[in-house]
């Protein structure tokens, strides 16, 4: 009995287990390619504070003395690829903590300066380390550079010298982190506020992005056209009709449903590639209507093979002309009922919490108010990237964590939560509908600039775009067809008695 115990408390046993002093790495017999006998590598799977899970490598050969060792992330590639902007002003920006993933490259536009993904590649430091770093590896085999090539060598000791300025806290610059792999991440010393001198950006990835990141595409060649033959027949004979699958996409289509949401269209079904196993899926999509407000789109994916599901709803109307603000006053625990979209643009805010989500955070979402604040909690609970391993960081999210808690179970009382959204895309149910809502107030208001040039609408020209007096090919054609035809016609006409 005390056996079969011990062997299912292994089999319980987390893969990356927490840092700490008492566990041992796995020790594997391995080749060495310096001199070709056997080493010994050493492998820990561990996690670490704003770092998630890594996995950490060493090698060593007794017969020549090589050594190597290397961090690998041991996590998810994310769904999106993720852009960090950070204005560092000051020296305490220089100390801000960045995780930089073997997929992210690092700019600094104001030296036309990057770092490539394969330099620094799977490293925690502060802004001030990366710096550092890269002056340690430009000055590597700088005595040697001055004899042989001396304009090179006084190019590079001038261009460290720019980046010893910007060490030293000297110069205010611009920090970018791109990472395809969605994994890289710059603290937030206000977190969880919002920090004005830090923007993030979220990005599908292109397919060359996904095949450096080993993403399975689309299969090409014969075989795939097949299967791709076979699965149109396939969605010819399924046709519309039916439920989504997976538990996601049903409770989104059930909140539609429960809402009051009519189905304008039957359930879609076309077949697609799994990005992550490349065996054929099935994508289910659905327009849903929520009553005085305007279509939604549900889509959902899942993949048979290897259980991968993903699940999105976007609003499905034009962009308003104008940004709306909605804020509604929970007074009693029956309010967290009320259904929520929030679309992929909305900001989200409670001011009792000092909470405040930029736009882009959790993306495009439809649930009650309850299910979005327990989603806020428990992404909160599972990112170690916002516990940190200071005690004032860790003491403020866990008071968050508790603070989220106490307004799902309304222990605290009323409170206030805000939706921004720039183009008006998000909803809050009004429970007294077609009536006005005591509790809700909707605000709308003119986008900035700067949410417009977010939005690519400064670059957009929807009218008199064609200027006075240029016609386009196509209008021309049709006029000179038309003159041809009338050319054609007269004389016939002028020869009848």
């Amino acid at each position: 009995m005390e056996g079969q115990q011990t062997e299912t408390q292994d089999n319980n046993d987390p893969i990356f287990a927490d840092l700490g002093a008492d566990e041992g790495p796995t020790r594997i017999e391995s080749l060495c390619m310096n001199c070709h006998e056997n080493g010994m590598t050493n492998l820990l799977l561990t996690k670490i504070p704003s770092f998630k899970e890594i996995i950490l490598m060493s090698f060593h050969c007794k017969h020549c003395g090589f050594r190597n060792n290397e961090i690998q992330f041991g996590g998810s590639i994310a769904e999106r690829g993720c852009i960090y902007k950070l204005v560092v002003t000051d020296k305490g920006d220089l100390n801000r903590q960045v995780v930089k993933s073997d997929a992210a490259s690092i700019y600094i536009p104001e030296l036309d300066f990057e770092i490539p993904p394969l330099t620094q590649k799977g490293t925690l430091n502060t802004i001030e380390g990366f710096l550092m770093q890269a002056i340690e590896g430009l000055n590597q085999g700088q005595e040697e550079r001055r004899a042989a090539a001396p304009n090179v060598a006084a190019q590079i000791d001038a261009f460290t010298a720019k980046l010893e300025e910007l060490k030293h806290g000297g110069k205010k610059f611009t920090f970018i982190i791109d990472d395809p792999a969605g994994n890289s991440f710059v603290e937030n010393p206000s977190a969880p506020a919002a920090d004005p001198n830090l923007t993030i950006t979220h990005y599908e990835r292109n397919r060359e992005q996904n095949r450096a990141l080993g993403i399975s595409q689309a299969r090409r060649g014969r075989r795939g056209g097949e299967e791709e033959e076979e699965g149109q027949k396939e969605a010819k004979k399924s046709g519309g009709g039916g439920l989504l699958s997976g538990a996601d996409a049903e409770a989104l289509v059930k909140r539609a449903e429960e809402g009051g949401a009519e189905h304008l269209e039957e359930v879609m079904k076309f077949p697609e590639t799994c990005g992550l196993c490349g065996k054929r899926g099935e994508t289910r999509m659905c327009v849903a209507h929520i009553p005085h407000f305007k279509d939604v789109i549900i889509m959902a994916f899942m993949c048979e093979a290897c259980g991968y599901k993903s699940n999105e709803v976007k609003s499905g109307g034009a962009i308003a002309p104008k940004g709306c603000k909605i804020t509604l006053r929970l007074t009693n625990a029956d309010d967290l009922n009320r259904d929520v979209l929030k679309s992929e643009t909305a900001g989200l805010e409670i001011p009792e919490l000092e909470l405040g989500l930029v736009p882009g955070t959790l993306g495009g979402k439809f649930s009650t108010i309850e299910g979005l604040l327990t989603t806020i909690r428990d992404d909160l609970k599972n990112n170690p990237f916002l516990r940190g391993d200071s005690a004032a960081s860790a003491g403020r999210m866990v008071s968050l964590i508790e603070g989220l808690d106490d307004l799902l179970a309304f222990r605290s009382g009323p409170f206030t939560l805000v939706l921004d959204d720039p183009v008006a895309n998000s909803y809050l149910q009004n429970i007294y509908a077609p009536d006005e809502d005591p509790n809700m107030t909707v605000e709308e208001y003119e986008r900035s600039w700067d949410q417009n040039e977010d939005l690519g609408l400064n670059d957009m020209k929807t009218e008199n775009y064609r200027e006075d007096g240029e016609e386009d090919d196509d209008d021309k054609g049709d006029k000179e067809a038309e003159a041809k035809s009338n050319e054609e016609v007269k004389p016939a006409e002028t020869q009848q008695p």
